[in-house]
């Protein structure tokens, strides 16, 4: 039985000279497991995943579970504004031994509520696998509004929710305790207060760097010794901050690649974090490995 909770991470997708390095990624998500990480996301927005075709994001799914030991989970993400074209690409993956999809609202069009329900539940029925809802209204237009939410949560199919509305306390607290689902922040630098607020967890683009310490905030705050789990909130919050100064992911590219685990290759329209703030990543690297 698969816990949606602790610290998943949206794994960044390598490239070497135009192409998909199914080496390197294959080598970083042994990597993120090793360091901790309770599980893995392909293909979210941090993977780049709109700039992959169809058969690069199914070589790169293949190469990462085979990569991972065998009861280690790895999630896909699915999006897409047409819903029989996704009911399509979801129906594809029913074979393949994933632990989930992190599934969009559908995109630019902009659908009422109504419509978000309907679109859920047509790739739910579609889908043999459990689902996550992941809430991103700054990229989608549109939020999944907390009645939506609640509707969704009535089939068990449904698991979890990556939730990125923003940060505002009050929907969080609700969805926290009004609804059966895993709370996984979307919001990295939330994470500390969300998780205090009875979160479950985050799915951490940070995370690439030191999940151990993500890890071991959340033992601290189950624990009750907030004094400790704010310590480590602390320490990692200017990376944090400086990770997502730079359209996501250049600047966590960036740090792989000064760590040897990628080369620092981003397909267009994303273009390579900035020389200023490599600088800085530099020396901010430097302290959070050497906690």
């Amino acid at each position: 039985m698969i816990e949606f909770s602790g610290i998943w991470i949206p794994m960044v997708t390598p490239f070497l000279n135009g192409h998909v390095d199914l080496a390197a990624a294959s080598r970083l998500a042994k990597h993120l497991e090793e360091q901790g990480a309770d599980g893995l996301i392909v293909c979210g927005t941090t993977g780049e995943s709109a700039t992959l075709s169809s058969t690069e994001q199914h070589q790169l799914l293949t190469a990462v579970i085979a990569a991972v030991s065998a009861d280690y989970p790895v999630a896909f993400g699915i999006s897409g504004n047409n819903t029989a074209e996704v009911i399509c690409a979801t129906a594809a993956l029913n074979d393949m031994p994933i632990a989930a999809l992190l599934v969009s609202a559908p995109y630019y069009v902009r659908p009422s509520q109504l419509g978000i329900v309907q679109h859920f539940e047509a790739i739910a029925a579609a889908s043999r696998h459990p689902i996550i809802i992941y809430n991103i209204p700054y990229r989608t237009g549109v939020t999944i509004e907390l009645a939506t939410i609640k509707a969704l949560s009535l089939n068990p199919q449904f698991v979890a929710i990556k939730e990125s509305g923003g940060g505002q306390i009050e929907p969080i607290y609700q969805i926290i305790n009004e609804t059966p689902l895993k709370f996984l922040s979307g919001e990295d630098h939330l994470i500390f207060i969300t998780s205090c607020m009875g979160g479950h967890g985050a799915i951490a683009a940070a995370a690439h760097i030191r999940p151990d310490l993500y890890k071991k905030m959340l033992c601290f705050i189950q624990e009750g010794n907030l004094a400790a789990a704010r310590m480590i909130d602390l320490q990692l919050r200017p990376l944090i901050k400086l990770l997502f100064s730079e359209p996501n992911p250049a600047v966590i590219k960036a740090a792989l690649a000064m760590q040897g685990l990628i080369h620092e290759e981003l397909r267009l329209p994303m273009t390579a974090a900035s020389a200023s703030t490599k600088e800085k990543l530099a020396v901010l690297l430097k302290e959070v490995l050497a906690i």
